[in-house]
């Protein structure tokens, strides 16, 4: 697909930040760690990467705000636009070695994400859509899946960890969904969850509790895709409150009712 300029600066800022990490990935032993919290750890890969990002975007871009995980948030000449970055999504993934972990880009106009990229450099899989443009994975369009019974049909999710409040939902919402489905997964990186429902890996994806930047570019990519995405708690805000569920059309009304036990 032949993107905007903005997309093309986001894929070509993922590429960059990406084969960075991966050569730390490849040292992943001698990371210089700290703890940032509870089951929570950032690395100096994680912070190169957002440096990395954040002066592309922004070169690119001198008028636009941004928010990253790892740093404060800039406001940008234009209010009506920010950058929204993941550097590492995935990050306990990738400190033990696990090659699961991706780059995440957003572009936010007006209080709605227009553009998405997910970038896993390990794979070398570059997921992205663009408001009206369809949903892409490399050079194929992605669509979600066209799976219509939950009993053929698997799920990701997070679980909490450490000083995370949500264990006594997902314990419950586990327990109503694992006896009607194919089974879930939890993989520990929600952009590439996100991803995987726009590609048709999943066949959807909830989770409670996190960042914008966990899930901006994942929303639009998904909703390119053909799935439909909601606010966990009906009337929410899925940036602003952090709980998310999307799947593909035809499960989604069963999924949810599961879900939410309406």
């Amino acid at each position: 697909m032949a993107g905007s300029a903005n997309l093309n600066v986001m894929m070509k800022t993922a590429r960059k930040a990406g084969r960075a990490l991966v050569k730390d990935f490849g040292e992943v032993e001698n990371l210089q760690v700290s703890a940032k919290g509870p089951g929570d750890f950032v690395s100096r890969a994680d912070r190169a990467a957002e440096a990395t990002i954040r002066e592309d975007l922004m070169h690119a871009r001198p008028s636009y705000g941004f928010l990253g995980e790892e740093g404060k948030e800039i406001d940008g000449e234009d209010p009506t636009r920010r950058w929204i970055v993941d550097p590492l999504d995935g990050t306990t993934n990738f400190l033990h070695g696990l090659p699961h972990w991706a780059v995440s880009i957003a572009l936010e106009h007006k209080g709605q994400i227009v553009a998405g990229v997910i970038y896993d450099p390990v794979k070398d899989e570059m997921f992205y859509a663009e408001k009206g443009g369809g949903a892409w994975m490399n050079e194929s369009r992605l669509r979600v899946s066209g799976r219509h019974k939950m009993i053929e049909s698997i799920f990701a999710t997070g679980l909490p960890f450490a000083g995370r409040g949500e264990l006594p939902e997902t314990f419950q919402e586990l327990a109503r969904l694992l006896p009607v489905t194919s089974g879930v997964r939890r993989f520990g990186a929600a952009a590439l969850d996100l991803a995987y429902v726009a590609a048709g890996r999943y066949d959807g994806f909830w989770e409670r509790g996190l960042q914008p930047w966990d899930v901006a570019a994942g929303l639009i990519i998904v909703r390119e895709a053909g799935g439909i995405v909601e606010p966990l708690v009906p009337g929410g805000d899925i940036l602003t409150d952090g709980h998310v569920i999307c799947a593909n059309e035809p499960i989604f009304a069963s999924f949810a009712k599961v879900i939410r036990n309406t």
